[in-house]
């Protein structure tokens, strides 16, 4: 380290003062000694570092400049400017440091003194899964109860049998019907619910029916005419029996894939057009792309089911009846907000033995042109869409059918399969109010005779459309008067599709096709009361089945109008107790009348639907 001080530098500013006066001319005078100075302050330099020449001058004189005395102290940060407005932050002491124990989050509630009661829906209850079975952590138990009551005076054509009156007759139209339905239903599920699929539930579900039917006329009820002209009857079917397991989780968002056996409901559209019923079956199903797609695989074998109630007939073995199922979802497509519905269905079933009924009616093969058994293959091809654009909500429908039928009941010889079925029901919104318009078109047989049957039917079909069960038409089953006991259409059904019934009949490709046109509108007066008007015009696609079944020519396609009202309450404002009243009227078109001499003085028809349900 080379140090450096004030002596060297004061030396040689006096010899460059002498040498400049000497160049000068002047004689030089030798300055007096100076004064010996204070001790030098030491420059340290960097190890290894040398100033030479003009650096060394400008260093030195860099150092005598500097003021004289202690070095000065490195200036302090300055204090950071603090807003006089602002609010400043709490202290940590502010923040609490004791926290409330509960047994888990569940019981959070219990923790604030609230404590269950298992009869109360209303608030947290241990029995419809609030909250895990206790000494479990993620194991829930949930039960349901139903009680659906009806009472429904009506009327329908009926006709008078030989045994109790002269043929060709039609008695008094009027009946009546009261029904008293209890479901019952318990699950257990394992895996919290919240955010993510279940993992795995197991469901049990009973019902049991009681009812009682009038009529005015004998052998319409039932085949013996000695049972008089009223009926009581009771079941219990089951409705649900299955397990359902998740397989996995796809994605973070919990897209997954589940299959569920066992006895379960399914529908294959929207709004239940061609199949929704309870079922033993294997399902796949699952989800994709934040739930964006949406797909279905699925066997069922269908039960035999009560004909008075409905309900699955335990005593009876399973029919030889299969449905295939595979369809896909994808949400807002084509366009935002709609959902639309790509589906294959295959149907097979081999009826090799006859069937009656418990009112001892022939079910299979129905009393009805060649009465044979028959077999079919028959898949329907199918697009739904549902959802809205912008205001205006949309649901639409189109299937078609084709396939094999093994013996067509007019002609008796093996047929091919074509027909085609279109919906649409467009509605919009204004505030309180919902207007509706309803389209409907099944194709029907042209003719009976040939080799294709061309008349489109479902194979279990419970349409939610153009009024539902508010009209008389898709309500009450109008007899055909052929022979036996057959329908023209089916209870809850809108198809004319001659056969027995849905539950315990097959599906009939000879029949006359239907087009409904209609509009509605549903009236939310306040949050518990909602009414509910419909006009539906209705009317046969071709006669020609109809008119070979009756051998009667030139019947007309005219059904006729189907007027309905309906007004539900619910005074809680949710679905735990649901009263409506409805009242239907058709007026019989110019084809109703030619099947079923509809006079002058009674040339209406009516359905009065009253419904308590009360659910837990």
């Amino acid at each position: 380290m080379r140090r450096l001080g004030t002596t060297a530098l004061t030396f040689g500013c006096t010899m460059s003062a002498a040498i400049a006066l000497a160049a000068n001319g002047q004689a030089a005078r030798i300055a007096p000694p100076a004064p010996k100075p204070a001790a030098p302050a030491v420059m340290d330099l960097p190890e290894g570092l040398e100033v030479h020449g003009a650096a060394l001058d400008r260093l030195l004189i860099a150092q005598l400049q500097r003021r004289p005395g202690p070095s000065q102290p490195k200036p302090e940060e300055p204090e950071p400017y603090i807003d006089p407005l602002s609010v400043p932050a709490p202290p940590p002491e502010a923040f609490p440091q004791d926290f409330l124990p509960v047994p888990d989050r569940w019981r959070i509630v219990e923790g604030l003194g609230v404590n269950e009661r298992w009869w109360d829906p209303y608030n947290q209850n241990t029995l419809k899964g609030d909250r895990p079975i206790p000494g479990f952590d993620d194991w829930f138990f949930v039960a349901a109860a139903v009680s659906d009551t009806v009472y429904e005076p009506r009327s329908t054509p009926v006709p008078v049998a030989i045994q109790t009156g002269p043929p060709g007759v039609f008695g008094d139209t009027d009946q009546w019907l009261f029904a008293q339905t209890l479901i019952g239903s318990v699950s257990v599920i394992k895996g919290d619910t919240a955010f993510k699929p279940q993992d795995l539930e197991f469901r049990l579900t009973f019902a049991y029916q009681y009812n009682y039917v009038e009529a005015e006329e004998e052998r319409f009820l039932e085949t013996d005419p000695t049972k008089g002209t009223s009926r009581s009857h009771s079941h219990l079917g089951l409705a649900e029996a299955f397990v359902d397991y998740h397989i996995r989780n796809v994605s973070d968002r919990y897209d997954f894939d589940s299959v569920r056996v066992g006895v379960q409901p399914f529908s294959t559209d929207f709004r239940g057009f061609l199949f929704q019923d309870n079922n033993p079956g294997v399902r796949f199903f699952g989800n994709r792309d934040n739930n964006r797609w949406q797909y279905n695989l699925a066997w069922f074998q269908r039960l035999e089911k009560e004909v008075n109630t409905g309900l699955v007939d335990l005593s009876e073995a399973p029919r030889d009846d299969h449905v295939f199922i595979a369809n896909l979802y994808r949400q807002d497509f084509p366009i935002l907000g709609l959902t639309s519905q790509a589906t294959i269905v295959h149907n097979r079933m081999d009826d090799d033995v006859a069937q009656r009924d418990s009112n001892g009616f022939p079910a299979r093969p129905a009393e009805l042109g060649q009465t044979r058994l028959r077999n079919y293959d028959v898949t329907y091809a199918g697009l739904n869409m549902d959802g809205r654009i912008g205001r205006f909500g949309l649901t639409t429908s189109a299937y078609y059918a084709f396939g094999e039928n093994s013996n067509s009941p007019i002609s008796g010889r093996q047929t091919d399969i074509s027909a085609f079925f279109l919906a649409a029901e467009p509605s919009i919104d204004f505030d309180w109010i919902r207007l509706r318009l309803s389209a409907l078109y099944a194709s029907g047989d042209s003719d009976p005779f040939d080799g294709t049957d061309e008349g489109f039917d479902a194979i279990f079909e419970n349409p939610i459309f153009a009024g539902a069960d508010t009209s008389y038409w898709i309500r009450q089953q109008v007899p055909f008067i052929g022979g036996g006991f057959v329908g023209l259409n089916g209870r809850n059904g809108v198809l004319p599709a001659l056969r027995h019934s849905k539950e315990q009949g097959s599906s009939n490709f000879t029949n006359p096709g239907i087009t409904l046109l209609g509009a509605g509108t549903d009236l939310d007066l306040t949050p518990a009361v909602r009414l509910s008007f419909n006009a539906n015009y209705l009317r046969f696609n071709d006669t020609s089945s109809l008119e070979a079944l009756r051998v009667q020519g030139d019947i007309d396609e005219e059904i006729g109008w189907d007027l309905s009202t309906a007004a539900i309450w619910r005074p809680l404002l949710n679905q735990n107790i649901v009263l409506r009243l409805s009242g239907a009227v058709l007026l019989p078109g110019d084809g109703f009348k030619e099947l079923f001499g509809a006079e002058d003085n009674d040339d209406f028809f009516y359905s009065i639907l009253g419904n308590i349900v009360l659910t837990y």
